[in-house]
């Protein structure tokens, strides 16, 4: 028989909080450009986003290290390597990037994961025979 002030362990209430142990995350992004012609080698797409982190972080942004893993000319997408620490000012610089050589653009970020493998592949784009 219990006693009233004893607990019974398994209706205790636990809050378990699992931090990412990851230290990269990866991002897959599009440039989108008004003048669909324009070509940009992979020097000039890290220059161009070196160039945003500069601008809105000062020296600090540019000092932030990021990859730049593989990159589609013909597309204008990537995949960019970061630490999980300068993941949102990678990202917000990226976002308030509007104009590249006098035209607008935008980045589009496609997806973001702390896995390189999770990006192999996309459900959204996933076509069934």
């Amino acid at each position: 028989m219990r006693r009233e002030d004893e607990t019974d362990e398994t209706s205790v209430f636990r809050r378990v909080v699992l931090k990412n142990a990851s230290p990269y995350h990866y991002m897959k992004i599009c440039l989108v450009l008004d003048d669909e012609s324009t070509k940009l080698s992979a020097v000039d797409l890290k220059l161009f986003i070196l160039t945003g982190l500069k601008n809105l972080f000062g020296e600090v942004g540019a000092a932030i290290s990021f990859d730049l893993l593989k990159y589609d000319e013909d597309t204008l997408s990537g995949l960019l390597r970061v630490p999980s620490r300068s993941l949102v000012k990678l990202w917000s610089s990226l976002t308030l990037l509007g104009f590249y050589q006098n035209q607008a653009c935008a980045f589009r970020v496609l997806q973001v994961s702390p896995y390189l493998l999770s990006l192999t592949g996309n459900s959204r784009e996933l076509k069934l025979d």
